[in-house]
Protein backbone atom coordinates (compact mmCIF):
# COMPACT_ATOMS: atom_id res chain seq x y z
CA UNK A 1 0.00 0.00 0.00
CA UNK A 2 1.69 2.99 -0.87
CA UNK A 3 0.51 6.55 0.66
CA UNK A 4 0.81 9.67 -1.34
CA UNK A 5 0.84 12.99 0.97
CA UNK A 6 1.39 15.83 -0.77
CA UNK A 7 1.97 18.90 1.66
CA UNK A 8 -0.07 22.16 0.42
CA UNK A 9 2.23 24.15 -2.12
CA UNK A 10 4.41 21.01 -2.07
CA UNK A 11 4.82 18.02 -4.21
CA UNK A 12 3.37 14.42 -3.73
CA UNK A 13 5.67 12.14 -1.47
CA UNK A 14 4.94 8.27 -1.64
CA UNK A 15 5.32 6.34 1.05
CA UNK A 16 5.59 2.15 1.08
CA UNK A 17 3.46 0.59 4.18
CA UNK A 18 5.47 -2.77 2.89
CA UNK A 19 8.77 -1.35 3.73
CA UNK A 20 8.19 -1.04 7.49
CA UNK A 21 10.03 -2.60 10.05
CA UNK A 22 8.33 -5.02 12.40
CA UNK A 23 9.27 -2.73 15.28
CA UNK A 24 8.31 0.52 13.15
CA UNK A 25 4.82 -1.27 12.63
CA UNK A 26 4.20 -1.97 16.30
CA UNK A 27 5.25 1.52 16.95
CA UNK A 28 2.25 2.67 14.65
CA UNK A 29 0.12 0.36 16.01
CA UNK A 30 0.73 1.68 19.59
CA UNK A 31 0.24 5.67 18.71
CA UNK A 32 -2.78 4.94 17.06
CA UNK A 33 -3.75 2.69 19.86
CA UNK A 34 -4.67 0.03 17.02
CA UNK A 35 -3.39 -3.57 16.06
CA UNK A 36 -1.06 -3.63 13.14
CA UNK A 37 -4.40 -5.58 11.00
CA UNK A 38 -6.46 -2.79 12.13
CA UNK A 39 -4.45 -0.29 11.08
CA UNK A 40 -3.59 -2.32 7.59
CA UNK A 41 -7.54 -2.00 6.75
CA UNK A 42 -7.16 1.32 8.09
CA UNK A 43 -4.95 1.83 5.10
CA UNK A 44 -7.64 0.27 2.93
CA UNK A 45 -10.40 3.06 3.82
CA UNK A 46 -8.28 6.00 3.98
CA UNK A 47 -8.22 6.07 7.03
CA UNK A 48 -6.33 9.60 8.47
CA UNK A 49 -5.00 7.76 12.25
CA UNK A 50 -3.35 5.00 10.06
CA UNK A 51 -2.09 6.53 7.55
CA UNK A 52 -0.44 9.61 9.23
CA UNK A 53 1.50 7.00 11.50
CA UNK A 54 2.34 5.54 8.95
CA UNK A 55 3.98 8.24 6.99
CA UNK A 56 5.12 9.85 10.24
CA UNK A 57 7.02 6.64 11.11
CA UNK A 58 8.22 6.34 7.50
CA UNK A 59 9.51 10.16 7.76
CA UNK A 60 11.47 9.63 10.93
CA UNK A 61 13.98 7.26 9.19
CA UNK A 62 15.28 10.61 7.78
CA UNK A 63 14.44 12.78 10.90
CA UNK A 64 14.73 10.56 13.86
CA UNK A 65 14.16 13.55 16.34
CA UNK A 66 10.34 14.18 14.43
CA UNK A 67 7.34 13.57 17.03
CA UNK A 68 3.96 12.74 16.00
CA UNK A 69 2.25 15.80 17.00
CA UNK A 70 4.67 17.60 14.51
CA UNK A 71 3.65 15.81 11.64
CA UNK A 72 -0.19 17.10 11.51
CA UNK A 73 -0.99 16.61 7.58
CA UNK A 74 -4.22 18.09 6.44
CA UNK A 75 -7.23 15.97 5.76
CA UNK A 76 -6.91 16.13 1.97
CA UNK A 77 -2.73 15.58 1.90
CA UNK A 78 -3.09 12.08 2.01
CA UNK A 79 -4.48 9.12 0.31
CA UNK A 80 -3.04 5.72 -0.01
CA UNK A 81 -3.01 3.99 -3.62
CA UNK A 82 -2.44 0.00 -4.32
CA UNK A 83 1.48 -0.56 -5.52
CA UNK A 84 2.62 -3.07 -8.45
CA UNK A 85 1.80 -6.30 -6.64
CA UNK A 86 -1.31 -5.17 -5.20
CA UNK A 87 -3.21 -3.72 -8.60
CA UNK A 88 -1.87 -7.46 -9.79
CA UNK A 89 -3.16 -9.48 -7.16
CA UNK A 90 -6.69 -7.71 -7.65
CA UNK A 91 -6.62 -7.98 -10.93
CA UNK A 92 -5.60 -11.56 -11.58
CA UNK A 93 -8.12 -12.28 -9.31
CA UNK A 94 -11.20 -11.03 -11.04
CA UNK A 95 -9.14 -12.35 -14.43
CA UNK A 96 -10.05 -15.34 -12.75
CA UNK A 97 -13.63 -15.06 -12.40
CA UNK A 98 -13.43 -16.45 -16.11
CA UNK A 99 -15.38 -19.39 -16.43
CA UNK A 100 -16.75 -19.67 -13.37
CA UNK A 101 -19.97 -18.00 -14.40
CA UNK A 102 -21.22 -17.83 -17.73
CA UNK A 103 -22.28 -13.91 -17.66
CA UNK A 104 -18.84 -13.52 -16.70
CA UNK A 105 -17.13 -12.71 -19.57
CA UNK A 106 -13.90 -10.86 -20.62
CA UNK A 107 -16.02 -7.67 -21.20
CA UNK A 108 -17.50 -7.68 -18.05
CA UNK A 109 -14.14 -8.68 -16.12
CA UNK A 110 -12.29 -5.30 -18.16
CA UNK A 111 -15.77 -3.21 -17.10
CA UNK A 112 -15.38 -4.38 -13.45
CA UNK A 113 -11.87 -3.01 -13.22
CA UNK A 114 -12.05 0.08 -15.04
CA UNK A 115 -11.46 2.15 -11.76
CA UNK A 116 -8.38 0.35 -10.86
CA UNK A 117 -6.37 2.89 -12.23
CA UNK A 118 -7.72 5.27 -10.34
CA UNK A 119 -6.74 4.14 -7.05
CA UNK A 120 -3.26 2.53 -8.26
CA UNK A 121 -0.19 4.23 -7.05
CA UNK A 122 1.09 4.49 -10.82
CA UNK A 123 -2.28 4.75 -12.88
CA UNK A 124 -0.64 3.91 -16.30
CA UNK A 125 0.92 0.78 -15.06
CA UNK A 126 -2.17 -0.72 -14.27
CA UNK A 127 -4.08 0.23 -17.33
CA UNK A 128 -1.00 -1.94 -18.83
CA UNK A 129 -1.84 -4.83 -16.75
CA UNK A 130 -5.27 -4.65 -17.38
CA UNK A 131 -4.72 -4.50 -21.36
CA UNK A 132 -2.25 -7.66 -21.25
CA UNK A 133 -4.79 -9.77 -19.27
CA UNK A 134 -7.46 -8.58 -21.31
CA UNK A 135 -4.91 -9.73 -24.54
CA UNK A 136 -4.30 -12.94 -22.21
CA UNK A 137 -8.17 -14.00 -22.00
CA UNK A 138 -9.04 -13.07 -25.34
CA UNK A 139 -6.68 -15.46 -26.91
CA UNK A 140 -7.78 -17.75 -24.62
CA UNK A 141 -4.23 -18.53 -22.06
CA UNK A 142 -5.02 -19.04 -18.35
CA UNK A 143 -7.14 -16.31 -17.06
CA UNK A 144 -5.32 -15.59 -13.64
CA UNK A 145 -2.38 -17.39 -12.39
CA UNK A 146 -2.57 -19.29 -9.29
CA UNK A 147 -4.45 -17.70 -6.59
CA UNK A 148 -2.14 -18.64 -3.93
CA UNK A 149 0.50 -16.84 -6.02
CA UNK A 150 -0.60 -13.42 -6.38
CA UNK A 151 -0.89 -12.91 -2.79
CA UNK A 152 -4.08 -11.26 -0.81
CA UNK A 153 -5.25 -7.82 -1.44
CA UNK A 154 -8.14 -6.35 0.63
CA UNK A 155 -10.94 -5.02 -1.89
CA UNK A 156 -11.45 -1.17 -1.61
CA UNK A 157 -14.76 -0.87 0.43
CA UNK A 158 -15.77 2.58 -1.08
CA UNK A 159 -15.64 3.62 -4.81
CA UNK A 160 -12.19 4.93 -6.24
CA UNK A 161 -11.12 8.67 -5.40
CA UNK A 162 -9.47 10.75 -8.28
CA UNK A 163 -6.58 12.54 -7.74
CA UNK A 164 -4.01 14.79 -9.68
CA UNK A 165 -1.32 12.43 -8.14
CA UNK A 166 0.48 10.00 -10.52
CA UNK A 167 3.91 9.62 -9.89
CA UNK A 168 5.30 6.48 -10.11
CA UNK A 169 5.38 4.02 -6.73
CA UNK A 170 8.70 3.40 -4.92
CA UNK A 171 7.85 -1.06 -5.82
Amino acid sequence: MIIVYTPAGGEPEQYDARTLLASEASIVARTIDQKWPQVKEGLVDDDLDAMRAVVWILRKRQTPTLRYGEFDPGVDEMVTRFDKTEVEGWVDRVFGLLGTDPNVTVDTVVAALSEVPDVAADPDYARTYIEKRHAEASEGKDPAPDAEATGSVPARTKSAKKTSTSSAPSS
